[in-house]
């Protein structure tokens, strides 16, 4: 049978899986990255990782995975296969495609960036199946984005389309990572929320699953943290729409696990900001939940596949096996 393997890889942890043609799942696999061995103990278990994959794919289907995805945080140029930086797994211009390519004999790679390669899966497959312009907004430890366009993700010209997060929405507010001050993901990400209501609450080990708890309890104060939040990624959601002009917004991660407590608020938020120049779009949990990231890095090698197949075809093509004399 044909298939593919997909790799997701996150900061502490690896999904993976055998993909077949029609993207189901026909095999499911997880393991640690390692992180705390150092940036080249990340690389070797990926590698082993997708070597191990490869040779169950041989054993239970009878023939090697035709390609191979994988999808990781940081900056990615996708272009080259080079995993250019990663804060959290301590590495940088890792040429990651080739050196996948070599442990798997020689199958095509695609390398794509996380949230990116998670919204090509909420697009095609997900909650933004059938719009042709999605914008997949993930709340976690931080705020990214991935814009579609026609079933593709845009990636800009230099690899960084999307970063929602660090739009400034607050000037002169907290200090964020990546020198500014007032980012997004600074004040409306999980984690952001997670310290404002420890800090609001009294309580060091309060995360923002508790802050949500307690606002559909009435708490005050939680309701005070949570609607400071909604009201930041209001604002830098408006930024985003106003540029983007989506017909779908796809929120996901950590933070839309609270479901309606998020999102009755926050599309209240939006909608009050709209003027006549932008239009609403519809905003809607993302549907993979944390498959998403696995399901696209197997969506990225099966259009690896096609590709091969075009080009082979084509050439078949334009290949005359006749001979016209005269």
């Amino acid at each position: 049978m044909r298939h593919v393997i997909a790799l997701d890889v996150g900061g502490t942890g690896m999904k993976a899986a055998l993909v077949g043609a029609d993207g189901t799942l026909l095999h499911e696999a997880r393991r640690p990255t390692g992180r705390e061995r150092g940036a080249d103990a990340v690389v070797e278990s990926i590698l082993d990782f997708a070597a191990d994959l490869r040779a169950h794919g041989i054993e239970r289907f009878g023939e090697p995975a035709a390609a191979a995805g994988v999808a990781v945080p940081g900056i990615v140029d996708s272009e080259r296969g080079i995993a250019l930086y990663a804060s959290n797994l301590g590495w940088s211009d890792v040429p990651l495609r080739d050196l996948l390519s070599a442990r798997l004999e020689g199958v095509p790679v695609a390398l794509g960036h996380d949230v990116r390669t998670g919204g090509l899966a909420e697009g095609r497959i997900g909650a933004g199946k059938g719009a042709d312009r999605f914008l997949f907004v993930p709340l976690g430890t931080g705020i990214a984005g991935a814009i579609g366009i026609d079933g593709a993700i845009e990636p800009g010209a230099h690899g960084s389309a999307g970063e929602i997060g660090h739009i400034v929405v607050r000037p002169g507010g907290p200090p964020c990572d990546c020198g500014q001050r007032g980012c997004l993901e600074r004040l409306a990400s999980a984690s952001a929320v997670s310290r404002a209501w420890a800090e609001a609450s009294g309580d060091a080990d309060a995360d923002a699953a508790d802050c949500a708890k307690a606002v559909e309890s009435g708490d005050p104060r939680a309701q005070e943290v949570w609607q400071n939040a909604v009201d930041a990624l209001a604002d830098g959601l408006l930024t985003a729409l106003t540029l983007l002009d989506p017909h779908t917004l796809i929120i996901g991660g950590g933070l839309a696990e609270a479901g309606e407590t998020l999102f009755t608020p926050l599309r209240a938020a939006v909608a009050a900001r709209i003027v006549q120049l932008q239009t609403l779009p519809e905003i809607v949990p993302a549907a993979l939940g944390d498959t998403a990231g696995c399901l696209g890095a197997g969506l990225l090698a099966w259009d690896l596949v096609d590709q091969k197949t075009a080009v082979a075809d084509t050439a078949a093509t334009d290949t005359d096996p006749t001979e016209v004399t005269t």
